[in-house]
């Protein structure tokens, strides 16, 4: 069973995805929060495996609420708005992807399972572009010290949305080598999962927004 945290302001929406989630026979709502300070609180009393995260939230953003919420659980933040420096921040705060509030209903619910698997939700070019805006003039460079010619082929393919089983075929390697390489690559640039890879890869410059 899939524990899920449900945070936003909105009550009427709150409570349309915990009806949604809960309609599901592997899915389960151990809560709800209608502030980022509640979120943290049930994140780390209940620790669910998943945290639905509204952005704006009175008090205590969904920003700041992922970065407390830490690795108590895995974080799906959800959106209005699909150009928002805050989405970014969030990625960067420990999230593993996000969604915006006019996914269908089915594809939330596949989200919150991919999610809790460990994957990270990076596939919709909304994505690429959100992190190609925000990432273009505002940090520092991030070295890639350490980082092998492989994983670095593997990282690209990776901030590209290639799954594994898509990275194996482009570079002829076995899908357990390409996890080895990914795996490598978590611990060498001390990433959580795939979100934190892809913006690694933007951040260095090894990966530069589409053209």
């Amino acid at each position: 069973m899939i524990r899920v945290v449900v945070a936003d302001d909105q009550a009427l929406l709150r409570g349309s995805f915990s009806v949604l989630v809960d309609s599901e026979p592997d899915l389960c709502v151990v809560g709800e929060a209608a502030t980022g300070f509640e979120a943290v609180e049930l994140a780390l009393r209940e620790r669910p495996d998943v945290v639905l995260m509204d952005v704006r939230m009175p008090g205590m953003d969904g920003i700041e609420a992922t970065r407390r919420i830490g690795a108590a659980a895995r974080v799906l933040i959800v959106t209005m708005f699909d150009l928002d420096a805050y989405v970014y921040e969030g990625l960067r705060a420990g999230a593993s992807g996000f969604l915006l509030k006019d996914t269908a209903p089915a594809d939330l619910l596949n989200a919150i399972r991919v999610v809790a698997a460990g994957e990270a939700l990076l596939a919709p070019s909304v994505t690429r572009r959100l992190i190609e805006e925000f990432v273009r003039g505002r940090v520092a460079p991030r070295s890639l010290d350490g980082v092998t010619d492989r994983e670095r082929e593997v990282l690209v393919l990776i901030a590209r949305g290639l799954s594994n089983a898509e990275i194996a075929a482009c570079l002829h390697l076995s899908l357990a080598t390409v996890k080895t390489h990914i795996g490598r690559l978590l611990a060498k640039l001390q990433a959580r999962d795939r979100a934190q890879l892809v913006i690694a890869a933007y951040e260095s410059g090894l990966v530069g927004p589409a053209r």
